[in-house]
């Protein structure tokens, strides 16, 4: 086998594993399964660390 020959076959397989990958993140991102989760993370930044309740403020 030529290093050429090679070459393309990795590439190939390459573009293929890359789908695979982002279609399975694709589809584990839209699980309704997972909505709660990622409401939960969206509102980290709201949380002041007194017992994870939401509001106030942060510092001091």
């Amino acid at each position: 086998m030529e290093l050429m020959s090679i070459v393309e076959v990795a590439r190939q397989v390459w573009v293929v594993w890359l789908m695979l990958i982002f279609l399975g993140i694709v589809f584990w991102a839209m699980r309704p399964s997972n909505k709660s989760r990622f409401e939960d993370d969206a509102m980290i930044i709201f949380k002041n660390g007194n017992n994870g309740e939401n509001g106030g403020h942060a510092h001091g």
